[in-house]
């Protein structure tokens, strides 16, 4: 033997991108591949780590919260605090919660376009909250409480992602590990609109639930800081 490793075609394409090649992707190679299998350990850390981050940061965070919430009473009418189901591990839907951006009744009837960079749904409050990220503080409960992790893929609306499932082949594995406030999807793709930029995530998603590690959560987590810092991603 010569001791030279020989890589298949899709795992250069992974360490090269990061992200899996969807095209390529058979049912075989899901169920067989080691990496989505995730332990029980791992998710243990992913669970204890996810409680102590988001309990520390609703006790730093409290007096923020606190005048922004003030800032949204004062600005327009409405509740302060906007909750929505999304779907969640296992398909299983939960109440995630954020602070008001826009005016109270924006999504009727169960309608929840995607919000463009202009939108006229928008609040005085709501537009600055939303490009510094800070209306997505309350998902600190989310956290500890167990709906989601810090790091894993971005919860939707149960109409976007039952859309998404229809369109996009082995979507459904998304939901194989709880859902995050930041991820190598949102960090690497950004924001998604069309079923295009949705196919494209996925194939991030899958890249981190295949390799979900602590070394590949501190970097995920050192890029969230680097976009809040730099005011990238929001709308």
């Amino acid at each position: 033997s010569s001791g030279i490793r020989v890589q298949d075609g899709s795992e250069v394409y992974e360490s090269v991108t990061g992200k899996v090649p969807l095209e390529s992707l058979h049912l075989s190679w899901l169920l067989f591949s080691p990496g989505f299998r995730v332990s029980v350990p791992l998710l243990i850390y992913e669970r204890v780590t996810s409680f102590l981050i988001s309990a520390i940061a609703l006790v730093l965070s409290s007096p923020v919260m606190a005048l922004i919430a003030l800032a949204i009473r004062l600005d327009s009418a409405g509740p302060i605090i906007f909750s929505q189901k999304r779907v969640g591990l296992d398909t299983k839907t939960f109440t995630l919660y954020k602070f008001r951006t826009m005016f109270d009744g924006a999504d009727q009837e169960g309608n929840h376009p995607a919000a463009e960079l202009t939108d006229k749904r928008f609040t005085r409050v709501g537009r600055l909250l939303r490009r510094t990220h800070l209306d997505e503080l309350p998902q600190f409960f989310n956290i500890l409480i167990g709906d989601m992790n810090i790091v894993g893929p971005r919860p939707f609306v149960p109409d976007q992602e039952q859309e998404c499932m229809e369109k996009i082949p082995f979507y459904r594995q998304r939901w194989v590990i709880k859902p995050g406030a930041t991820g190598w999807a949102q960090v690497n793709r950004g924001y998604n609109a069309t079923i295009e930029d949705n196919k494209e995530k996925l194939a991030y998603d899958l890249f981190y639930i295949k390799n979900v590690s602590l070394g590949l959560d501190l970097l995920i987590l050192f890029q969230t800081v680097k976009h809040l810092l730099l005011g990238r991603g929001g709308r």
